[in-house]
């Protein structure tokens, strides 16, 4: 049926002499841009990622934004990408912002419970940048491990420090269940994950029978609770609201017309890589609204509501259920398409909408 066909990430019926074709186009590397010149008062923020498609779109907003201060990118193993590909295509990724002194490290490479895995297909095809290229950033990954620097940057930031989830919440998760108190000395935690009322995006794939859950929760349900559980500040931006941003070819040509910047350079190459799922109906700006929502939070619209996550193995693991006992989030079940398209399209050419 129609909607099951709303899902992230490379569609599987992409013919491999599509992706080769479309890559061939954009075989030069791009130039690293200028940095943004970040606002006084600009938001600490760490970006936790499993450095998919749709999470480089967001990162390059966040990195282009006056406002925003990253300052350190953690990467999940568990999710899409592996560990020495993901760190290297995210310090890559802040080279071609001009930001190439953050800090990017992994955490671990298996869920805290379970052994879900996104597909061999969609993690081989992320781990090789879907073929396009960035400039390479002379610096390595960080010395320091995920959860020191976690830690360092909330002490810092003393209070005010906002995290970015974009992937599997496995890196959260194992820092919350090993430092429960620093939960109270972080701002905010945005989230792109879960479906609350509507169907999830991960039986369409794998032979997975489980029309409830949103692939970044249902590969890591256990750490996803945690973090629910912490007792942190929560923005959930699940599929009821990323469904209603959809990609598509004539955002793509609206994009081809104005890239003038690098990062606007990359967006483009990485959605024309994508021009069958854009026709077909298949892609979304899964964590780009995330990333939009964090800044301009009414693009969106929210409801405050106590949420679980089923982490039993079975046709329900990883769904985000209303329950009584749940943790109280807020949820956004609605997303302003027009809004999002001008903000992440002026941001990404450094303009005001």
């Amino acid at each position: 049926m129609v909607i099951i066909l709303r899902f992230k990430f490379f569609s599987l019926m992409i013919p491999l002499l599509f992706l080769v074709a479309c890559t061939n186009v954009f075989e030069e590397s791009l130039e690293a841009g200028e940095p943004v010149i970040l606002n006084e008062h600009a938001r600490p923020i760490i970006i936790d990622t499993d450095m998919a498609a749709d999470d480089w779109m967001a990162i390059l907003y966040l990195l282009m934004q006056p406002d925003v201060d990253v300052r350190a990118i953690t990467v999940t193993g568990a999710g899409e990408a592996h560990c020495e590909p993901g760190v290297r295509n995210a310090l890559d990724l802040t080279a071609l912002a001009g930001r190439p002194e953050i800090p990017v490290t992994c955490g671990g490479e298996t869920p805290l419970q379970g052994s879900q895995t996104f597909p061999k297909e969609w993690r081989d095809n992320v781990d090789n940048l879907f073929g396009l290229r960035l400039p390479k950033n002379p610096n390595g990954p960080a010395e320091e491990k995920v959860l020191n620097l976690l830690s360092q940057a909330i002490h810092e930031a003393a209070g005010e420090l906002s995290i970015v989830a974009l992937g599997p919440l496995t890196n959260l998760g194992q820092f919350f269940e090993a430092k429960p108190e620093m939960a109270a000395q972080i701002a905010d935690i945005f989230i792109m994950g879960g479906a609350v009322n509507v169907p999830g995006n991960v039986s369409i794939s794998a032979d997975i029978n489980n029309d409830k859950a949103e692939w970044n929760i249902f590969v890591d349900p256990r750490a996803a609770q945690l973090v629910l559980d912490s007792g942190a500040p929560i923005t959930l931006i699940p599929l009821d609201a990323t469904n209603q941003v959809p990609a598509t070819i004539n955002y793509l040509n609206r994009l081809n017309k104005n890239r003038e910047t690098p990062s606007a350079e990359f967006v483009y190459r990485v959605l024309a890589t994508r021009e069958d799922d854009l026709r077909a109906g298949y892609y979304y700006f899964w964590d780009p609204l995330a990333a939009v929502a964090f800044t301009n939070p009414e693009v969106g619209s929210y409801k405050q509501m106590p949420l679980m996550v089923t982490e039993m193995e079975g046709p329900d693991r990883g769904a985000t259920l209303e329950s009584e006992d749940g943790a109280l989030v807020n949820v956004a079940v609605d997303a302003d398409r027009s809004q999002f398209e001008d903000l992440f399209l002026s941001t990404l050419n450094r303009r005001s909408p």
